[in-house]
């Protein structure tokens, strides 16, 4: 049996704009605002995760290599990563 956690309340002020686009979407899937946020920070925060995992990994692979064309090639996409294009 799992136990769930009891849902906090929060209060946010969202832009127009995205505000429009959450009430949008959630109509579009007949779902509340609400749900709409809770999926849109889930998604937000897994790839949050994902990106600071595939940081973790270039820097990693990055210490031990050896070859300078590839240590070369590494540190440009962790620079990639850390500053964008």
């Amino acid at each position: 049996m799992t136990t769930r956690e009891k849902p906090i309340r929060q209060s946010i002020t969202l832009p127009a704009k995205i505000a429009r686009r959450v009430k949008s979407l959630a109509e579009a899937g007949r779902t509340s605002a609400s749900r709409v946020l809770v999926d849109l920070v889930e998604v937000g925060l897994a790839a949050r995760d994902e990106e600071k995992h595939r940081f973790l990994e270039l820097a990693d692979r990055l210490a031990d290599a050896k070859d300078p064309a590839e240590q070369a090639r590494l540190k440009d996409e962790l620079a990639r990563l850390t500053f964008g294009n």
